[in-house]
């Protein structure tokens, strides 16, 4: 549905018939973190995030799980076939 509340005539899933369904009624602005975020859109001279309501809650406890911005580290470990490790072992007694 479309916005009344604080992104009017844009696209949200947070907007039911009797209003907007999220606590408090509106959508709370972006947190610094999020900028640079493809998710993020511009309304006025404020900027929400499109996916999540309270973008600060998201950012409480680390990485946002819905930011476009931020990667992940990477673990390169090599796992190893047990069986194959076992006959490197055996070879070698």
């Amino acid at each position: 549905m479309l916005c009344t509340t604080t992104r009017e005539g844009m696209d949200c899933a947070f907007m039911s018939v009797t209003g907007c369904s999220f606590n408090g009624g509106t959508c709370h602005p972006a947190v610094e973190p999020c900028k640079g975020c493809d998710r993020t859109v511009n309304a006025g001279d404020m900027m929400y995030c499109q996916s999540y309501p309270d973008p600060a809650a998201k950012w409480r406890y680390g990485k946002c799980n819905f930011a476009t911005h931020v990667k992940g580290e990477t673990l390169n470990e090599v796992k190893l076939n047990p069986l194959k490790a076992s006959k490197r072992a055996g070879r070698h007694r």
